[in-house]
């Protein structure tokens, strides 16, 4: 197993690597809407938020030798349900190859943001 770590994503703000390839496979932590350089929180509603995090996810699944394309699964926290459809707008733009997906409302999320997202994907060989 190795970890993954950028300095074109946040830092993992607790005790877990923003990433972690086992074989042929990257795992992604959880992304949400911090710009890397400030750590502070990027955008005021779900579209900008989610924007922000799918951003963060690409620069981690691309350190890791993936990418957006690669993506076979997301997991997807809202902080409120009636974001589902202009966060799908966002997410639909980004994953045209539709991997599978959970999306779930969450009661909260770190620092309050709207919208988090961990990825598995492959790894180019």
């Amino acid at each position: 197993m190795k970890a993954i770590q950028t300095n074109a994503a946040p830092a993992a703000i607790g005790p877990y690597s923003q990433a972690v390839v086992v074989g042929n496979m990257v795992f992604s932590s959880g992304q949400i809407p911090l710009d890397p350089e400030s750590g502070d929180v990027v955008g005021a509603n779900i579209r900008e938020q989610a924007e922000q995090v799918i951003k963060n996810l690409k620069a981690v699944l691309e350190a890791a030798g993936s990418s957006l394309d690669r993506v076979v699964k997301t997991t997807c926290f809202l902080a409120d349900m009636n974001d589902f459809a202009p966060f799908n707008e966002v997410y639909a733009k980004h994953f045209p190859g539709k991997p599978a997906r959970s999306a779930v409302a969450v009661k909260q999320l770190p620092k309050s943001v709207l919208v988090e997202i961990e990825a598995i994907g492959e790894i180019a060989k």
